[in-house]
């Protein structure tokens, strides 16, 4: 049940950008009876802001991860990971970071959503122009982003969050259901792994919810879900001067554990197309999630 296995970024390059996708914040979104398409919990409607985070050691801690409605684990160069943390307008934190550069798997992913913005800094020379081109694309002004001197760079770009949404999409239903009740089935389990080629992820159950370690080492994150899915990894398009860079196929269908009060289930997962949701199911019977913050978790299948 455990098993799975740039442009330089600067503030005058980084960007916010409107993709044709949007995502539903923890505790705001249009889910039913006034309740968050992405979370589960109650809350009104919000817009998306979705910040991509760098994870490797010497960034860490992070900022703002604990606020995030979703935090997606994403491969990229050296078999290393990145974050895409995913947050509602309504509950943002006023500071992300450190914020780094923009992959090709990202714009897969948002595409479930509706048009929300996405802060990064920078992105690779033939993908960016790619970015720049949509009509749905909207660039704040550098004053939005800002350098720790405390940090070395480029491990040092923090994004201030105030009004970066305001032109983003609401929230929009991505495929994610969720019950308070414990569904059957699922097998009592403690701790759980999942593995890049050079990075891995711990989740420990601790009630009521999931400590995260990355690489090892412990973090103050946080997460009342888990999603480990599997995903086919091939070369992106927009390749890099250092090599081989990974693209993760999150359109299609696959295997995957889902991690919910301290039990694992064995899932399927499907997304039909780019512009769909993606499915969680177990027996047959879709697979409801705990309101509240899901880490997702894409694993090299």
């Amino acid at each position: 049940m455990n098993g799975l296995r740039a442009l330089r970024a600067g503030a005058a390059a980084a960007l916010v950008v409107g993709l044709a996708v949007g995502c539903s914040a923890a505790r705001g979104g249009h889910g039913g009876a006034g309740r968050s398409v992405l979370t589960g919990e109650r809350g009104t409607a919000g817009r998306v802001l979705a910040v991509k985070v760098d994870n490797v050691r010497a960034a860490r801690p992070q900022t703002g991860l604990n606020d995030a409605d979703l935090v997606y684990a994403i491969e990229v160069e050296g078999g290393l990971s990145r974050l895409m943390a995913v947050y509602d307008s309504s509950h943002l934190p006023s500071t992300v970071g450190p914020v780094r550069s923009a992959r090709e798997t990202d714009l897969q992913l948002l595409a479930a959503y509706d048009r929300p913005a996405l802060a990064f800094s920078g992105a690779q020379s033939r993908l960016l122009p790619v970015l720049k081109s949509s009509d749905i694309i909207t660039r704040t002004g550098t004053g939005a982003f800002f350098r720790d001197p405390g940090r070395p760079a480029p491990h040092n770009e923090y994004v201030r969050t105030k009004g970066l949404a305001d032109g983003a999409g609401a929230a929009k239903d991505i495929g994610l259901r969720f019950a308070s009740k414990t569904p059957g089935g699922g097998e009592p389990t403690a701790v759980t792994s999942a593995s890049m080629p050079a990075a891995r992820f711990t989740f420990t159950w601790d009630a009521p919810r999931y400590r995260v370690a990355m690489d090892g080492s412990t973090s103050p994150w946080t997460a009342d879900n888990v999603i480990i899915q599997r995903v086919k990894v091939r070369e992106s398009r927009f390749h890099s001067r250092t090599g081989y860079v990974p693209f993760s196929e999150t359109v299609g269908s696959g295997s995957g554990v889902v991690l919910r009060d301290g039990r694992a289930y064995d899932v399927h997962w499907s997304r039909p197309a780019a512009d769909a949701g993606t499915t969680y199911t177990s027996d047959g019977r879709t697979l409801p999630l705990r309101p509240g913050r899901t880490w997702i978790v894409l694993s090299p299948a």
